[in-house]
């Protein structure tokens, strides 16, 4: 077995008096892709912003890459290799594509395939015709393509995408699952917060089910599929 690339341990975290993490364990090993799925305010986005260093844990350990990073801010975490497209896509409404693309650029990782803006055009050709507009002057579906590539610019070692298919057309949610596929068969690590369960399946290795702040089943994809009524037992589909 690899060392994992991220391993979360005990992990404990409070809004003021209230509890919402109740001592979460998770890992992801180097190259696995897993599906981190649960209904809406049962601990997913509070743990996502625990990894990045944008919520603080009251205990626990989080380590990353063989380092702890409790307690490092969001931007040190990132330069060691974690990056997020996070939910709601976030561009800058004054940058245009190719500058999002420019700004994020770096070598964080020492795999061969290294991503810059024209590989990220080569993965989103809309993004290539879109390259002088504005974030604001963007759709939805190419907000979404931006974050990605600008989370892929970055070359990091584990990718968190957060509903990254939320709210898009049909046609372009697919383009998005296209672009995963790919990413796992080049070997990225990632963890991916999606509600279809049924395309999820096909792309992760594993996935961790909460459920009200804690971890209530973890398995294979196989394991998932072949147990339906844990679907609506505690996803609600």
């Amino acid at each position: 077995m690899s060392t994992p690339l991220l391993q979360a341990t005990g992990v404990q975290s409070f809004y003021g008096q209230s509890q919402v993490i109740f001592g979460i364990d998770l890992h992801i090993n180097p190259g696995e892709t897993i599906g981190l799925l649960g209904r809406n305010g049962m601990g997913k986005t509070t743990l996502i912003k625990s990894l990045l260093g944008l919520k603080s844990i009251q205990s626990g350990k989080i380590n990353f890459n063989g380092q702890g990073i409790n307690g490092l801010s969001p931007d040190k975490i990132a330069r060691l290799g974690l990056a997020v497209v996070p939910e709601g896509r976030q561009v800058f409404p004054n940058l245009t594509v190719l500058e999002h693309l420019t700004a994020f650029t770096a070598k964080r990782n020492e795999a061969h395939i290294q991503w810059d803006a024209q590989s990220v055009f080569e993965l989103f050709p809309r993004l290539k015709e879109r390259q002088s507009n504005l974030g604001s002057q963007l759709s939805g579906g190419e907000q979404q393509m931006l974050a990605i590539g600008r989370a892929l610019v970055t070359n990091p070692k584990l990718l968190i995408l957060d509903e990254a298919t939320e709210g898009l057309a049909p046609l372009i949610r697919e383009e998005i699952w296209s672009c995963l596929k790919l990413l796992r068969q080049r070997g990225q690590s990632l963890i991916v917060v999606d509600k279809y369960v049924n395309r999820l399946v096909e792309i992760a290795d594993r996935h961790v089910i909460l459920e009200r702040g804690q971890v209530a089943w973890s398995g294979s994809s196989s394991e998932l599929s072949a147990n339906t009524s844990l679907w609506s037992r505690y996803l609600g589909v």
